[in-house]
């Protein structure tokens, strides 16, 4: 698939999880419903690798990055997003998430000693300027203080914690770690550090045998882990953690619209100025040559 194919599917399945994971909350803790989800997509994830001949053993080394990058991008990050969207809507953690596409291009620049363009920097001040507005009444709202700062502060706490995920993705590309492999293991690493992480928080142990729960879960688990992971896994290898992370911009979008749906959400000449802007800047990021 071409990079813009792998942009156009990662963007469509999260843009509908951040709906998804607010069926998650209320009787299973944060903690547990990451586990829970992440669990089950590595063993969904390996099942399949082993059916194709796929080896899932890796040197220890390599087990060491691939933990880093399981508790960062698919255990710590996640706690936090979980637990934002307890204080604020799905749509504010979204905005703030968007946010990773200038902390990721810095990182690389330190890490990797990768460049940041000028086309880059005004693509990524348009695309998170795009999703502002969009949900400027949220914004508006959080400037009151009080749960939504607390919303906020575990969003941006989650984006930071993404941005290191994004790294560390590419210091196990770049060590040639087969993606669907190695995304299998680093999930089972994901689960387990949110079962630490609800050990060490003293949470109790729940399961929401309701439809919603479970039909939430198994759509965050196949769609929203396996495939659209894959699908980014392929476009950051493809394009690089960069223009990669403005899957971070579009998703918000994506969001709005089956919001307006699904939901009854109103536009305004505001919110169709902000789509504009988003789309602007993912056009400019895109446009990255692939690697």
């Amino acid at each position: 698939m071409n990079p813009a194919t792998l942009f156009a599917i990662a963007t469509a399945i999260w843009g509908s999880t951040w709906l998804a994971i607010k069926f998650q909350l209320g009787v299973v803790a944060p903690e547990a419903s990451v586990a829970y989800r992440f669990a089950l997509a590595a063993m969904v994830l390996a099942i399949w690798c082993r059916a194709r001949g796929d080896s899932l053993a890796f040197p220890l080394r390599t087990h060491a990055w691939i933990a880093a990058q399981g508790a960062t991008f698919f255990g710590l990050n996640y706690i936090g997003v979980y637990v934002a969207e307890r204080y604020v809507t799905s749509g504010l953690v979204a905005v703030v998430f968007s946010t990773i596409v200038f902390m990721t291009p810095i990182g690389t620049r330190i890490a990797f000693g990768t460049p940041i363009t000028a086309r880059f920097a005004i693509g990524a001040t348009l695309g998170v300027a795009g999703v502002a507005l969009l949900f400027l009444p949220e914004l508006r709202a959080a400037g009151e203080g009080g749960d939504a700062m607390l919303g906020i502060a575990y969003a941006l706490g989650a984006t930071s914690i993404a941005a290191i995920g994004n790294l560390l993705s590419m210091r196990l590309q770049r060590d040639h770690v087969p993606i669907f492999g190695g995304t299998a293991i680093g999930m089972a690493y994901g689960a387990l550090t949110a079962a630490a992480a609800a050990t060490l928080t003293g949470v109790e142990w729940t399961f929401d045998a309701s439809f919603a729960y479970v039909a939430s879960l198994a759509y965050l688990v196949v769609l929203g882990s396996i495939v659209a992971f894959g699908a980014y896994f392929l476009l950051l290898k493809r394009v690089g953690a960069g223009p990669a992370s403005f899957v971070g911009v579009s998703t918000p979008v994506v969001a709005m619209l089956l919001s307006t749906l699904f939901e009854g959400y109103r536009w305004t000449w505001v919110a169709v100025v902000g789509v504009v802007l988003a789309v602007a800047g993912n056009l400019l990021a895109l446009r990255v040559k692939p690697r």
